[in-house]
């Protein structure tokens, strides 16, 4: 199955939820993004490498970076490669000399390296279907008003997550796209998965 290279173009931290975070991933050279839930430190971690910053002692990503550059492992790539109830899985392709090795990591901890390593990050067009978010390429600056209008029915887009099983799949769209407006890519997995399990039905 053929790899899709994706980029970490945002650290997003949720409008809705205290201490959420995701670390959106773009299709290179594509309109997809793949935003993926992480914990507080984490983000911190990815945030750091993308920042350049130097903390006064190591952090634990920063740790295992050394570690492998001192005994000579080379981080090549990243590669998500399965979406399993919510969960994504990530592997390390690593080589020391002439031996490549896999080692299973989470996600968040894969990202984290990759970054510090400079290595490329891959995912497969089925995960992408699956979880990936298009970006609208409208330029009409009344979009986002237009999303946030009440809905015929009279159910108010802006309504919060728990209330997302009483909309319908069309005000679900509007409200995807609201909050990608916003950037709020944490709610946004939510919105996507309620869409995805009234299409699975």
């Amino acid at each position: 199955m053929k790899k899709i290279e994706l980029e970490i173009v945002a650290l997003s931290h949720s409008i809705t939820q205290t201490h959420s975070y995701a670390v959106v991933l773009g299709e290179v050279n594509g309109l997809r993004r793949l935003p993926i839930v992480i914990g507080g430190f984490e983000a911190q971690a990815i945030a750091v490498a993308l920042e350049r910053m130097q903390p006064s002692r190591p952090l634990t990503h920063d740790l295992f970076a050394n570690f492998m550059s001192t005994f000579g492992i080379d981080l090549t790539e990243v590669v998500i490669y399965k979406l399993e109830e919510g969960i994504f899985f990530a592997k390390l392709i690593c080589q020391n000399g002439t031996e490549t090795i896999e080692i299973d990591s989470r996600t968040s901890d894969a990202l984290a390296l990759a970054v510090r390593a400079s290595c490329r990050i891959y995912t497969f067009e089925n995960i992408l279907e699956t979880a990936g978010l298009y970006l609208d390429q409208t330029d009409d600056p009344s979009s986002t008003e237009k999303a946030a209008a009440p809905t015929a029915s009279g159910a108010k887009i802006e309504g919060g997550d728990k209330d997302l099983k009483n909309l319908s799949l069309d005000d679900l769209n509007k409200l995807l796209q609201q909050v990608l407006d916003q950037e709020d890519y944490v709610r946004a997995i939510n919105i996507r998965d309620e869409i995805n399990s009234r299409k699975s039905k």
